[in-house]
């Protein structure tokens, strides 16, 4: 098992200025970070990867999709091309970072809706995008951990289940689920079932509180969903995910309006604690 804390409490481009912070990160005792994608290109996600092998931190991506113009969803084959091109340059971008892992709401506009549920011709347009996304992730030697994101945020796929049968479908061993304790919170009745019953698709996790601040903080199920995981054999990723109100832009996609810590230093000192408490109690 290793643990990571996502970038995004800071930043959606991680650069030189970020020197000190990660190494801060590293300090702290976590074993790596989760690196944003969503600007530049090889070269300087190159550049970043370079910079994280002399501070010590390996790394996974993380991206998303909030322009309708590149759904991979979309009835226009000409949207969905553009979409799949996005994602082969998120994946060559991961690749020159050296991360193995890419993951995110990757499979339909975020924050873009239909008005209604996904329909049959959604999900059989979505299966074509990623197993053209899975060809070009296995040539770089990425996998694609796809998340399942609320229903205020998405509607493509809310639950694990939803993600799970839409992975069985898809079919390609580069395209992978996520599971995200945040969303399970709010979507699933049995946030922990919802687990254990799909973890053969799953291939990363995101350690998010019920309010996207400190884990441990809130009320979700910690003991149980550790024991879970441990249960489970799973040996990847626990990779930490909160937000603040810093990036105005990113406060206003996830809806965060307030601070839900004393500070930025608070979410990773004490969040690596939380999980290292109760992962070392979930294996009593």
């Amino acid at each position: 098992m290793k643990i990571g804390f996502n970038m995004f409490l800071w930043t959606t481009n991680v650069g030189r200025t970020h020197e000190a912070l990660l190494r801060d990160i590293k300090a702290a005792g976590y074993d790596g970070v989760e690196v944003p994608v969503f600007e530049g290109g090889p070269d300087d996600f190159r550049r970043i990867g370079a910079m994280l092998d002399r501070i010590g931190l390996e790394r996974t991506a993380v991206t998303a999709m909030g322009d309708p113009s590149m759904n991979l969803i979309s009835a226009d084959a000409t949207t969905r091309k553009k979409g799949v091109d996005y994602m082969k340059w998120a994946l060559d971008c991961s690749e020159a970072l050296g991360a193995t892992l890419i993951c995110g709401p990757m499979h339909s506009t975020l924050g873009g809706f239909s008005g209604v549920g996904p329909t049959a011709a959604e999900k059989k347009r979505s299966v074509s995008s990623q197993r053209a996304i899975g060809d070009h992730a296995a040539k770089r030697g990425v996998t694609v951990a796809l998340e399942a994101l609320n229903r205020f945020e998405c509607y493509l796929v809310n639950t694990m289940a939803d993600l799970s049968e839409h992975i069985d479908a898809i079919g390609h061993p580069n395209i992978r689920a996520m599971y995200d304790t945040f969303h399970a919170n709010i979507e699933e009745a049995d946030p922990i079932g919802a687990y254990s019953k799909h973890v053969r698709n799953v291939a990363h996790i995101h350690i998010s509180e019920n309010d996207r601040g400190v884990p441990g903080r809130g009320h979700v199920p910690w003991s149980e969903t550790f024991r879970a995981i441990r249960k489970s054999g799973y040996d990847g990723w626990l990779t930490i995910e909160a937000f603040g109100r810093g990036l105005k832009d990113l406060a206003a996609a996830t809806k965060v309006w307030r601070d839900f810590a004393e500070s930025p230093e608070a979410v990773y000192r004490d969040g690596i604690k939380h999980i290292r408490k109760e992962w070392k109690k979930a294996g009593a």
